[in-house]
């Protein structure tokens, strides 16, 4: 989690909403992404999505069943059809998403062999939210 931390951070530094996401496959990252929708004029240019495609390449197939994603925030709805879509094995992610995330819908979103466990680092990662959200305010 703190591998998408720091991803995190690396969209805040770009004005971008402060999510970031990492793919682990075997003990080591294979994706990495932050969100990218600002500065691609991208709608769908979540750090999920990013990420996913990135550990697709790296490890040539579009199945991530052996892997797992760590995001700093809850996976809105498109973003888990996609890890529905590539059967990632695991979602690991900090802070809840009242407003967007999929868990609004229902687990049944996912694939049906996806775990998902939340609440990691969710203080860190809220706070990085916050304070994007308090400073677009201002």
């Amino acid at each position: 989690m703190r591998a998408a931390l720091e991803e995190a951070r690396k969209a805040l530094d770009r004005d971008e909403v402060p999510i970031g996401a990492v793919v682990v496959c075997g003990g080591r990252i294979v994706g990495r992404g932050h969100n990218l929708v600002e500065t691609l004029g991208d709608a769908t240019a979540h750090a999920e999505m990013q990420a996913v495609t990135a550990a697709a390449a790296a490890i040539g197939g579009k199945y991530l069943n052996d892997c797992t994603l760590y995001v700093t925030v809850e996976p809105c709805t498109m973003c888990a059809g996609a890890c529905a879509w590539s059967q990632v094995g695991r979602i690991v992610y900090g802070t809840d998403d009242p407003k967007r995330g999929y868990s609004r819908l229902g687990a049944s979103v996912l694939h049906p062999r996806t775990q998902v466990t939340t609440g990691i680092l969710a203080s860190e990662c809220a706070e990085l939210m916050s304070a994007f959200f308090k400073k677009l305010r201002a």
